[in-house]
């Protein structure tokens, strides 16, 4: 069953959660699998589904890439963080960057204890492609958003992660990634408590919005 969302209401309020991902409630596999075969339809560049994707579950593992995430996180938040380039920002967005840090802290710490990681993988061969990689995560990291709004659609919260990517290799050697594939994106899932979401603060359109010309 998936919630009577609006497709502008499922879009606009599907958020990345921390602080509210329910660490306890178990999560059924084929909740994840649904989300992940929605996903699938995703855009991909030539038509070529070139993806693999982890869900992760053992306890053990979620333990250790939890490790990886949360000293990668120190390093971030000593290099200034979610509050970096706020010299000149409103008060209303250094407020919402705080809140933004806060539920960051929160989730460096209770990564391992997410009850499913869901990783998005990429086959690149022997090494990345020099210059513009556009083309290259342009086929997977809008499936793996289609897989945040659809595990939304059914009760799911998600966050949008990177940070683990300091730790790839080890990661990889971890979970068997071939050499050949890379890691795009970390999506912990979760049921999550509270209620619902609503849209965030952003720049009015008029403030990035250009026509024919920058």
């Amino acid at each position: 069953m998936t919630l009577p969302l609006s497709p502008d209401e499922l879009l606009t309020t599907t958020r990345s959660v921390r602080k509210r991902l329910d660490l306890d409630r178990p999560v059924p596999l084929e909740l994840v699998e649904e989300a992940l075969t929605i996903a699938l339809q995703a855009p991909t560049g030539s038509n070529s589904q070139n993806w693999q994707w982890l869900v992760i579950t053992d306890p053990d593992l979620r333990a250790q890439i939890g490790e990886y995430y949360r000293k990668s996180f120190q390093a971030y938040r000593a290099a200034g963080g979610p509050k970096r380039h706020l010299e000149n920002a409103s008060p209303e967005r250094v407020a919402t960057q705080e809140r933004v840090t806060s539920s960051a802290d929160h989730l460096a710490e209770v990564m391992g204890r997410v009850p499913v990681h869901v990783l998005a993988c990429i086959h690149v061969g022997d090494e990345l492609p020099p210059g513009n990689q556009a083309g290259l995560w342009g086929s997977l990291l809008p499936a793996a958003w289609s897989y945040q709004l659809a595990a939304r659609a059914r009760g799911l919260g998600s966050a949008w992660t990177t940070l683990h990517l300091r730790y790839e290799k080890e990661i990889a050697e971890l979970l068997g990634i071939p050499p050949q594939y890379r890691q795009g994106v970390l999506l912990p899932t979760a049921y999550y408590t509270g209620e619902t979401f609503k849209p965030a603060p952003r720049e009015p359109l008029a403030t990035v919005l250009h026509h024919d010309r920058w």
